[in-house]
């Protein structure tokens, strides 16, 4: 059946289970329930700290069907996921089911897993490189679970997903499990995906490799949470984990989107005191970044608060007195990681704090502008994150979703035209976030707003920018690249799209073709 969305989304799906068919971006808000849990007591007499990785293995009540649960703050440079199920593996356990926040390329050793059913499901955020590929193949026995951010953390409180065991990567612990991101060798600054883990996973083993004597002086999550404490060589590789200073575009056209970005939110009404902002650490988001800030510095506008994963060219906007206080649930630089570190107006913020939308208010509610990008988007302002063109995985909602539905104003930002591939389609791939809850897209040869919003399609009736409608850019892009052919899927669903609500949207399939994946991810990734 096709849902509110046009979208094919059956029912029920084999390793699923039971849809709950997406009805709207504000359908699902009559209440929660939240999943009552027993966990492990810790006496006066009980060791936490443990320095042999085998032989807390042996004392961890590990079976077939299990479910485990990892964050992704060391993306990837992340050694834990990878040090945890290869001896699960080991030891012959099969039918395993991952929950981790995201799936970079430096977890390919799960392809193995997946192939001989020792891993079978796969909850994420995000993933990219060879796990996203062979499940796109088909290779996995159960569909992937593509949530959001806040998604994640609701699927835990209420009890959707019940972790049985979440390994968590500590930069720095003590050996009572007090922890945080911002010191020792493998610091990756705040650690917001790891809370829902550490609050509702029935067991919890914090991994470090860097031991501090007790008290740790600086605690993001404390004592209480974590059940034992497991001292390695290594977490992971800090050259992985950040990668110095994010860089703003130098390309002309994204600069020139960059450019009408911020001039269509000068225009907006929205770019004054109080305001709040959030950006991504691609190019041309940092680029919309550098022109907001000459723009508040120009007027003299002091901002709320700054949120998202953090960068550091955000904290040089903290810096500059252009926001009172920056919210953060992850960290994507040193400059960032410092900050987090330093600065007690950088506040760290949990998954559920930060989006998920079945609480008392997460701070996305309180954004008023946010810039995102897209792979591709449809008339209809629906916006594909998840799948490239080919139906190929490399991506996800990440935070995406949540901060379009809870922002005042939703910019995308994108060049029209990316190798010879328009980024407006009359129909996407796969939907992400639903065009309901996307405002305007920006591209270099014009600007489109969504027909839903007509107050601003009021203000900048006389506008000096290049306001056009959706059909024309698509047309324009068109002109350009000629009318795609739509490429052709098998019955096979790989993966679920869920909204932050936990309703689906979209679902994956098997793409006919495997002769693009094997372009796409070659042998030696």
């Amino acid at each position: 059946m096709k849902n509110v969305l046009g979208r094919e989304v059956p029912d029920f799906i084999e390793g699923y289970g039971k849809i709950s068919h997406y009805n709207g971006y504000l359908a699902n808000t009559t209440g929660v329930v939240k999943k009552n849990y027993t966990f492990k007591v810790v006496t006066p007499n009980d060791k936490k700290l443990h320095t042999d990785f085998i032989e807390l293995m042996d004392k961890l009540p590990l079976k077939d069907g299990m479910v485990v649960s990892f964050h992704h703050h060391l993306r990837n440079g992340d050694y834990v996921l990878n040090l945890v199920m290869a001896e699960i593996a080991k030891r012959g356990y099969k039918d395993i089911t991952i929950v981790a926040s995201s799936i970079f390329p430096c977890h390919k050793p799960l392809v193995e897993m997946i192939e001989k059913g020792i891993v079978t499901q796969i909850y994420a955020g995000y993933m990219s490189g060879p796990v996203a590929q062979a499940i796109s193949q088909g290779k996995m026995q159960k569909p992937a679970v593509m949530h959001t951010h806040g998604g994640r953390a609701r699927i835990m409180e209420t009890g959707e997903v019940e972790v049985d065991i979440a390994f968590v990567a500590a930069p720095t612990s003590d050996e009572y499990g007090n922890i945080n991101g911002v010191d020792g060798k493998s610091a990756c600054g705040a650690l917001g995906y790891a809370h829902s883990d550490v609050e509702n996973a029935k067991l919890v083993v914090a991994i470090t490799d860097n031991l501090v004597p007790y008290p740790n002086t600086t605690i993001e999550i404390n004592q209480t949470l974590i059940d034992y404490v497991l001292v390695v060589d290594a977490i992971g590789d800090p050259k992985g984990i950040v990668s110095g200073t994010t860089q703003i575009t130098k390309n002309p056209i994204g600069l020139k989107v960059a450019d009408l970005t911020a001039k269509f939110i000068e225009q907006s009404g929205y770019l004054k005191d109080g305001m709040s902002f959030q950006t991504g650490a691609g190019g041309i988001s940092l680029a919309v970044a550098a022109e907001v800030r000459n723009l508040m510095k120009s007027k003299n506008i002091v901002g709320s608060f700054a949120a998202g994963g953090i960068t550091g060219y955000i904290v040089d906007m903290y810096k500059d007195g252009l926001f009172k206080a920056l919210f953060d649930v992850q960290c994507f630089d040193l400059n960032a990681i410092k900050s987090a570190k330093e600065n007690p107006n950088h506040i760290k913020m949990s998954a559920t704090m930060y989006a998920n939308a079945n609480n008392k208010g997460s701070v996305v509610n309180m954004l008023d502008i946010v810039i995102l990008g897209a792979t591709e988007m449809d008339t209809n302002f629906n916006v594909n994150v998840t799948t490239g063109s080919d139906g190929v995985i490399m991506g996800g909602s990440g935070g995406h979703s949540d901060t379009a539905a809870g922002s005042k104003l939703c910019i995308i930002v994108s060049q029209l035209v990316n190798a010879r591939i328009s980024v407006v389609k009359d129909r996407i791939t796969t939907v992400t976030t639903p065009g309901e809850t996307v405002d305007v897209l920006v591209t270099e040869r014009g600007i489109a707003i969504n027909p839903l919003r007509k107050d601003l399609i009021e203000k900048f009736k006389n506008s000096n920018l290049p306001i056009k409608t959706i059909e024309e850019l698509k047309e324009i892009a068109e002109a350009m690249t000629g009318k795609e052919e739509a490429i052709e899927f098998e019955d096979k669903i790989v993966a679920v799209v869920q909204y932050r609500d936990g309703s689906v949207v979209d679902v994956v399939c098997v793409s006919v073709s495997y002769d693009s994946l094997s372009l796409l991810f070659p042998a030696k990734i």
